[in-house]
């Protein structure tokens, strides 16, 4: 069977079971901070599990992308040295929330792969957890497996837990046994980690929930969780024992021996490259770009690696961006978010690898020379850290081009030379991180602020310095929940509302709004009499601020489809701020903008406004959004149940934010700025409404002033501007070859000042009115005058002394250049450096001059 034939047969085989199909996640989590990328097929089940959000459905069947290459699971440095480790893989996975359990995940199993897939039982071996003698007894007495082809394992192998604390269970495990002329021993024997027998698949039974002493509790509604290996599978289903010999890798491999003029399809580079543009691949299509923090790194590590591993076979052009058509043929079917991204893949790879290249012949040149006269087998810390901060070389480059050579790497050394770099960097950092106030409580607040601007209300809870309080007076500061509120809390970009909270004489001002869970948390401070848990209050916004907002955030939306419908589809937003003053906008993009892009878009904006569609704010599952064309957000987290902002035929997007009831209440867009913030990530900065208003004034007031300054109207300022920018060029023009003459003059002058040391010629001097570019000027013909020479040549503007210092190339290698120019700045309150045949150095102190200059000849006479 093709691994595409696999995927199916394993999704029909479990909804024929009565599980629901969910389609992959993306192999960033969604609002996950605790992971780096998804590595299991439970990850979007994660709050489910838990017992956090319900869905309606109790089992699941899954094909999980998922990336091992960072973090606690990290399986980068075995990939090319094994036959089954791999940075991205397929798990296959069905759950269960509370329905069934042990006997019918066991019985799954079993039917699916002995009579689904007909794989012979006597192939099989299981494995239980030791203690667990229920899942035993259903192996052996119910399944009748052959206690030949089944061991007991302790929890180090068979027992699970999402964390220290919280649910956790025993595990059974299916291995495949792919023969006896194959070395290794089954699980469980000290013959353990031979290759012979492999894992295919892992039952997970979340049955306990374990407190921090240790204590198991029984879960109320216990669930399953399991996970196989597609790679894997599809190595036993096509008669294989190296994953890399399957259908899905044959054509990387293919490939990227093509790109490589390689004719042995084993070689271990081909490996790493085809298995690491899967990986890269799909990271960049869920929209992680290349960085230096985060899975940003994780990405340039695995691309950076691919491209050495490129290098190693000869190839020092760019090619590894060139195999994305190749994967999206064979997995673009099965992911077709990954062949919508296809175009936008193949610039962020091709890009990465054409920065890395700059670097990478030089850096190996290094590593090469290192290894070469290396005394010993381990390369120094400060040599793999000089490679990471002048090359780019991730340690693991490094440690993976060591280990090819029978070499290791200083890890302590390394982490000692990094953690010098960040200690240096805080200290030169006045950047502080400010920590959200969390409150200690359970209840849940009603949001009406889609439709009410004041609502009365009942305090539910006071928080002050995070304790929670009966009652707060004026001039406390403190933290209120309501029971419902027409507050708009911040996410998505959009600031949180401010406004007051009133009973009478009673008030409370809301600086900001922030969510916790369910719950809206009012912070700001009591101005007038007392506020209590229980009272009933009269909530209210800033009106003028929510509408302000409220354009902004819409505004973003338009601005969003503008980008695309200018720039590419390869635009995604990476994040956004929307303000009552103004709003900021990340996104997706790989060089600067140009001026007339930017003022189409600007344009394209502002005739939308001018069209005045409705916006349309619909609630909708998200099968009938994504129908509809919404676009979601990389990073976000939806439910079953999504809401949806439409803007005319234009813009459709998935949003919990207030907007505008037509686009024209927008009023005018005007974009403020625009920049690069990160490698492929631009920013666009905007106002909207009076704000826009007030920007264009602010210009054109701006032009005026030009115009009346370069004694022109304001339709005629640019081509006055360019006449008097000629006229500049020409004086500028003429200065220089009067300056050069005076060069020229001057130095017929200095050159009768030389003295001789031995047979050199040393002169000190100062020039009037020269500049930097006339003093070096004026080096060059000295030095060819007066050669064998040693020559300082200096100026001085204000409190300001400048030095050129240069030596003729005969005598090099008894004076350098740039000992002198320092020997003389260091007289004059400064300091210099250069080549050993011209240095330049700079002072604040001109009254030593005089004597610092004097003192050359005896500088020279020390030589």
């Amino acid at each position: 069977m093709t691994s595409a034939e696999l995927r199916k047969a394993f999704l029909d085989f479990y909804v024929k079971q009565n599980h629901t199909a969910v389609h992959s996640s993306p192999v960033v989590p969604a609002n996950d901070p605790t992971l780096l990328f998804t590595n299991a097929g439970m990850v979007q089940f994660k709050e489910t599990f838990l017992g956090q959000e319900s869905r309606d459905y109790v089992r699941a069947t899954t094909v999980q992308r998922c990336i091992r290459a960072g973090g606690k699971h990290n399986d980068l440095e075995n990939v090319g040295y094994t036959a089954r480790h791999h940075t991205f893989f397929e798990m296959l996975g069905n759950f269960s929330f509370g329905d069934y359990f042990k006997h019918q995940a066991i019985t799954f199993a079993w039917d699916f792969l002995t009579k689904e897939l007909k794989l012979p039982a006597e192939k099989l071996w299981v494995t239980v957890f030791d203690e667990d003698t229920e899942t035993a007894d259903i192996w052996l007495k119910e399944m009748k497996i052959s206690p030949e082809r089944f061991s007991r394992c302790g929890a180090k192998d068979n027992f699970w837990s999402m964390g220290d604390t919280g649910p956790c269970g025993p595990c059974t495990e299916i291995f495949y046994d792919h023969g006896a002329d194959i070395a290794g021993g089954p699980p469980g024997s000290p013959d353990e980690d031979g290759d012979r027998y492999i894992e295919i698949w892992n039952l997970v039974f979340m049955q306990f929930d374990r407190a921090a002493d240790g204590t198991l509790t029984p879960l109320p509604k216990p669930s399953v969780d399991t996970g196989m290996g597609l790679e894997r599978l599809a190595a036993v289903m096509q008669g294989v024992h190296n994953n890399y010999d399957i259908d899905l890798f044959k054509a990387l491999v293919s490939k990227a021996a093509q790109l490589t003029a390689q004719i042995d399809l084993s070689n271990s580079s081909l490996r790493v490259i085809s298995d690491h543009i899967r990986s890269c691949a799909f990271i960049v299509a869920d929209g992680v770009m290349p960085s230096n923090e985060g899975r940003g790194y994780v990405l340039r590590r695995i691309i950076r690696r691919a491209i050495r591993h490129g290098y190693k076979l000869g190839q020092s052009q760019p090619f590894f961006y060139k195999i994305v058509g190749t994967l999206v043929e064979q997995m673009g079917e099965a992911y077709p978010e990954l062949k919508a991204q296809q175009a936008n893949v193949e610039r962020v790879l091709k890009l990465e690898e054409e920065r890395f290249a700059e670097t990478l012949e030089n850096g190996m040149k290094l590593l090469d020379e290192v290894m070469s006269n290396l005394q010993g087998t381990v390369i120094a810390g400060d040599v793999a850290f000089k490679l990471y901060d002048t090359f780019g070389f991730p340690l693991d480059l490094t440690a993976d081009v060591a280990r090819e050579n029978g070499l290791t790497v200083d890890n302590d050394g390394f982490a000692s030379a990094m953690d010098a770099q960040r200690e240096r960097a805080r200290s030169a950092s006045s950047f502080g991180s400010g920590v959200a106030q969390r409150v200690d409580f359970e209840g849940h607040t009603q949001f009406l602020g889609y439709d009410r601007d004041e609502a009365d209300s009942t305090i539910l809870a006071i928080f002050v310095d995070g304790k929670s309080v009966a009652s707060a007076a004026e001039g406390t500061h403190a933290i209120v929940i309501l029971d419902r509120t027409p507050f708009y809390a911040e996410s998505g970009g959009q600031t949180g509302d401010s406004g007051s909270l009133t009973e009478g004489m009673n008030s409370f001002h809301v600086n900001d709004t922030q969510k916790q869970g369910t719950l809206f948390l009012h912070q700001g401070v009591v101005t007038a009499g007392t506020i209590s848990v229980t009272q009933a209050i009269h909530a209210k916004i800033n009106l003028e601020d929510r509408r302000a907002c409220e354009g902004n955030h819409s505004a973003t939306h338009l601005l969003h489809a503008a980008l695309r419908k200018v720039l590419g589809t390869h635009v995604q937003q990476k994040g956004s701020l929307v303000k009552a003053d103004r709003l900021r906008f990340d996104f997706v993009q790989f060089e600067p903008i140009s001026a007339t892009q930017l003022r189409e878009v600007e344009q394209m904006v502002n005739q939308k406004i001018m069209h005045n569609a409705p916006v349309e704010m619909t609630e909708m599952d998200i099968e009938s959004a994504k129908a509809k064309g919404a676009m979601a957000l990389f990073g976000e987290k939806y439910g079953k149940v999504v809401r949806v902002v439409q803007m005319g035929e234009f813009s459709v997007e998935l949003c919990g934010g207030t907007h505008v009831n037509s686009v024209g209440d927008i009023g005018p867009f005007r974009i403020t700025a625009e920049n690069g913030i990160a490698s492929g990530v631009r920013r666009i900065e905007a106002v909207t409404g009076e704000a826009a208003w007030a920007a264009i004034y602010a210009e054109d007031a701006a032009l005026a002033q030009v115009a009346e300054v370069v004694k022109s109207d304001k339709q005629q300022v640019v081509a006055k501007i360019t006449q008097v920018m000629n006229d500049y060029r020409a004086l500028e023009k003429e200065l220089k070859q009067l300056q050069s003459k005076l060069a020229a003059s001057q130095g017929d002058d200095l050159a009768t000042q030389a003295v001789k040391v031995g047979e050199v010629n040393v002169l000190a001097a100062t020039m009037q009115g020269a500049d930097t570019n006339v003093l070096r000027e004026t080096l060059d013909k000295l030095k060819d005058k007066l050669a064998p020479a040693v020559i300082v040549l200096a100026a001085v503007e204000g409190d300001k002394v400048t030095l050129v210092a240069g030596v003729s190339k005969a005598v090099i290698g008894q004076y350098k250049a740039g000992e002198l120019v320092n020997h003389v700045a260091m007289q004059v309150g400064g300091k210099g450096g250069g080549r050993p045949d011209m240095a330049q150095a700079g002072g604040n102190d001109p009254s030593k001059l005089d004597a610092a200059l004097a003192s050359v000849v005896a500088w020279a006479q020390s030589k």
